[in-house]
């Protein structure tokens, strides 16, 4: 049998993968110019931080059977996908770095960390605090979206002294379905979005859904910059009811000028929500699975779209 062919966004996938399994012809492609093995490649991850043309490029690949994506979001590929192509996406890189930074942005919030950096940078040490920062104990924080991240930012905030409102598309034991958004919004004081961006899920942190948060609560989106309604937020913003921070935006990226920038009780984080460290062991292992399984017939995890393999 002849070996199956992959093209990796790595360029020394061996050293990257820990190894790579056996049976497989690898060539390097993340975005420019294209290897000669077009037209034999059968799984395809693109490149984490490519531009367009590493997702227009399957389109041409008549062999293609699997494309693995390094990231749990999939809509941005799932257009360009073939009816008899197997999408599988990243589910499990991303928990441990976006859980992290879920609760650096509410600690950053609440301690008001943004403020201690604008007072450093002019060498400014205040005389007196006008108020008292928030502390994350005894707050209660409600997960929108709780799937793996949301569990992974639970484990996080397991020693915070807070509580934790689970939330998601279904109800099941001991996680409340979105339909009863409208009585559990008013007891959070912090709202960390998850969700996938979907069509459902599009603008779902809409007026209505700001106006039911409590007064003084933290909105925070690791998520996708649509899920939120960004004129929504920047009217409740102007009424300093309520504060952000937000790892994504819609538009994204924010452009200069925009009102969020200057927006009161805002924190903008320039969605880094999966890069850290964390990254790339984990995505390695995730790969070298789904070639591993891949090549012996195995069914494929994470599949998001198309036939199982």
């Amino acid at each position: 049998m002849a070996d199956l062919t992959a093209w990796l966004p790595w360029e020394d996938p061996d050293a990257f993968l820990g190894g790579l399994p056996k049976g497989f012809d690898v060539d390097f492609y993340a975005g420019g110019k294209r290897p000669v093995s077009l037209a034999e490649v059968e799984f395809y991850v693109p490149s984490y931080m490519g531009g367009g043309d590493v997702f227009d490029v399957i389109r041409e690949m008549p062999a293609l059977k699997v494309v693995q994506l390094q990231t749990a979001g999939f809509e941005h590929a799932q257009s360009r996908i073939a009816a008899g192509v197997t999408l599988c996406n990243a589910r499990g890189v991303h928990d441990a770095s976006t859980a992290e930074l879920a609760v650096a942005l509410i600690l950053a919030s609440y301690r008001r960390l943004p403020r201690a950096v604008r007072n450093q940078e002019v060498e400014v040490w205040p005389q007196s605090y006008d108020e008292v920062d928030e502390s994350l104990a005894d707050r209660t924080v409600l997960i929108l979206g709780y799937g793996a991240i949301g569990a992974a930012l639970e484990r996080r905030l397991s020693g915070f002294e807070c509580e934790v409102i689970r939330v998601a598309r279904r109800a099941r034991d001991g996680v409340h379905p979105t339909s009863a958004l409208p009585e559990l919004l008013p007891r959070a004081d912090v709202v960390v979005v998850l969700t996938p961006a979907t069509p459902e899920t599009e603008r779902m942190v809409d007026a209505k859904f700001l106006a039911r948060m409590k007064d003084g609560a933290l909105l925070v989106n690791v998520a996708r910059g649509v899920v939120v309604d960004t004129d929504a937020l920047l009217a409740e913003l102007g009424t300093q009811r309520i504060s952000a921070a937000l790892d994504v935006t819609d538009p994204e990226p924010l452009p200069a000028g925009h009102p969020l920038w200057s927006a009161p009780n805002v924190l903008i984080n320039p969605h880094r929500g999966g890069a850290s460290t964390a990254f790339a062991p984990r995505v390695a292992r995730l790969v070298r699975a789904q070639l591993e399984r891949y090549a012996s017939g195995e069914p494929l995890i994470n599949v998001v779209a198309g036939p199982p393999r």
